[in-house]
């Protein structure tokens, strides 16, 4: 058995019933099998004993009452997985779906991700079970200062730096920033993702679907092919999805889809700015439903579907993990799809992704497609330490050549241990590689 399988079985026996860290865990180690061949030091110092096995995890109790004076309880989780690189960093995830599993999967893949970007950060990942739909304003706020009240004790600017995710956006960062200021007396760069009239940067909210295109955009660069007039299929409806038709609008390529858990909106025409702008208002203030755009542009609405059946060059994932099915794979395939940047985490399942790598189809992975989200958190951390605020352009010129760098990185990694242009692999051994040595020069902690 070798070194990889072995420490994959320990794994399995520590890891039972946490399927999501599992896939993620086997995803990423099967494909650092070349490295151990150049680098027998690394098995030598227990690299990925170490490595795959979290340096903290936190669970914690979230009582908070709603606005008819009842007491709801929901779980808590940080999953600091590895601060050889920095402050641990990594968003925070309010949804139902969360449990242990899911976190230590994000927080694994936030570490290789971070790395990728070049900034000193480390990798977490947290979150909580609460569902912030349906809540009111004041609900949320309860919710949020509960949650603070326990977090506040395990991070900070040079500790760990929390930032949005699903469920948690500039709403409710606002209110964690509040209770986080009021307990500890400190306005410090303890949370990304804030407001920009208290720290926040420019560019955070559009930066991991601008990375995303970026990505895509070097990737068919490096084919001899461009973006533009490229036809698009995206998934979600949130943050990233809303910032990835952005850009591609902003490049000349035309966005057709865009979805959510209920089904999937396909306009031919495209999803123009106007229509585009129709979108954020619809899902950033009034929480409606996709469903709503096809009525009101009187497009096609598919409930309960995703919308990978629509015929594309280009396909972003921007949803949620295991999105993207073998089946979906197949048909994305038969219908000439080029390429696929992944907007979400893990939104493809192995067995699609090796369709993908087959097929010849560029694919971009999450912890190198989406890693512009993170990297501009990164960004911000920077501008809150020296207390400067960069324009739009400073911050986006920045994030287009760390995703520039992201590329060129994963694409050599590519090339010298496995093959050239299977980026997937690529992405996991560059970020793999600054961690393992930065472990071997820190000794064994």
């Amino acid at each position: 058995m070798s070194y990889v399988q072995d420490v994959l079985e320990t794994m399995r026996q520590r890891n039972q019933r946490q399927p999501e860290f599992m896939q993620a865990a086997q995803i990423v180690l099967e494909s650092l099998e070349p490295v151990f061949d150049v680098h027998p030091e690394y098995q030598e110092a227990s690299i990925l004993e170490r490595l795959t096995e979290a340096e903290r995890t936190i669970i914690f109790r979230v009582p908070w009452v709603d606005d008819s004076g009842k007491i709801h309880v929901n779980r808590g989780y940080r999953i600091q997985f590895s601060s050889v690189l920095g402050p641990y960093k990594g968003g925070l995830r309010f949804h139902p779906t969360v449990n242990l599993s899911i976190m230590k999967f994000l927080a694994f893949e936030q570490t290789f991700k971070n790395s990728l970007t070049g900034l000193p950060m480390g990798g977490a990942k947290g979150g909580s079970d609460f569902d912030p739909k349906g809540k009111s304003d004041s609900e949320v706020m309860r919710f949020c200062q509960s949650f603070m009240t326990e977090l506040q004790r395990h991070i900070g600017p040079d500790t760990d730096v929390p930032a949005g995710d699903i469920g948690v956006g500039g709403r409710e960062i606002g209110y964690l920033f509040g209770q986080y200021r009021r307990i500890r007396n400190h306005f410090t760069g303890a949370l990304t993702g804030k407001g920009l009239n208290w720290g926040g940067s420019l560019v955070r909210p559009e930066a991991t679907g601008f990375g995303a295109v970026y990505f895509a955009q070097e990737m068919l660069h490096g084919v001899g092919d461009t973006i533009e007039d490229k036809v698009c299929t995206v998934s979600g409806s949130g943050n990233v999805a809303q910032y990835t038709v952005q850009k591609l609008n902003d490049l000349g390529a035309k966005a057709v889809t865009l979805s959510d858990s209920s089904g999937y909106i396909h306009d031919p025409e495209g999803i123009s700015p106007e229509k585009l702008q129709w979108v954020m208002e619809l899902k950033n203030v009034k929480r409606g439903r996709i469903e709503e755009y096809a009525q009101e542009f009187g497009v096609t609405y598919y409930p309960g579907e995703r919308p990978w059946k629509v015929p594309c060059q280009v396909a972003f994932p921007c949803a949620t993990q295991n999105e993207v099915e073998l089946e979906d794979a197949k048909t994305l395939i038969a219908n000439g799809c080029l390429a696929v940047a992944e907007g979400a985490n893990m939104p493809t399942v192995p067995e699609a992704i090796d369709a993908f790598i087959k097929a010849t189809v560029l694919f971009g992975p999450g912890k190198a497609a989406n890693a512009g989200g993170v990297a501009t958190s990164g960004l911000e951390m920077s501008q809150n330490a020296m207390r400067l605020k960069w324009t739009f352009e400073e911050v986006d010129r920045r994030l287009h050549r760390i995703m520039h760098d992201i590329y060129r990185a994963t694409a050599e990694a590519a090339q010298r241990y496995h093959e050239a242009g299977n980026f997937e692999v690529g992405a996991n051994i560059a970020g793999f590689l600054k961690v393992a040595d930065s472990m071997l020069d820190q000794g064994v902690v």
